[in-house]
């Protein structure tokens, strides 16, 4: 199965939108970023994958991982 991360993007039309990896429509639109932030975090948690926010200028700010990391960190004992 392929990996669905939810990325919080800018819209086109202004505002911020949810949408999940290679989705065409947008899952929630947003007027603030702290509001799709929330909604695309709950979304991650739920469905246990990655959660990409993005800046107005489209690149990566921040990553959030919600689901089971395929590498963990080693132990430093």
């Amino acid at each position: 199965m392929a990996k669905r991360d939810i990325h919080v993007v800018p819209a086109p039309s202004g505002g911020w939108s949810v949408r999940k990896t290679g989705a065409e429509r947008s899952s929630k639109n947003f007027d603030q970023k702290t509001a799709a932030v929330d909604y695309g975090r709950k979304a991650s948690r739920a469905e246990r994958s990655e959660l990409v926010i993005h800046k107005k200028d489209g690149t990566i700010q921040q990553k959030d991982s919600y689901g089971t990391d395929p590498l963990p960190p080693k132990d430093k004992w």
